[in-house]
């Protein structure tokens, strides 16, 4: 079973995803300075929590894409 994530920080991923997808990648830290750039999220967790599913769906789609 996985992580049960509220809708707010879903949507918010897909956004930045759709608009710049480009910017992410599979590195949870490097994920992390990107959302603080690209967003004006001045709360630690939720930013991290955001990174974190933004890294969470590369890594399952790059999985994909391997097999």
């Amino acid at each position: 079973m996985g992580n049960i994530r509220p809708t707010y920080i879903k949507k918010i991923a897909n956004e930045l995803i759709a608009k710049r997808g480009y910017a992410f990648g599979t590195d949870f830290e490097t994920n992390k300075r990107e959302v603080a750039v690209h967003t004006d999220i001045t709360s630690k967790t939720i930013r991290n929590r955001v990174a974190g599913y933004i890294t969470r769906r590369n890594v399952i789609a790059q999985r994909k894409t391997v097999i």
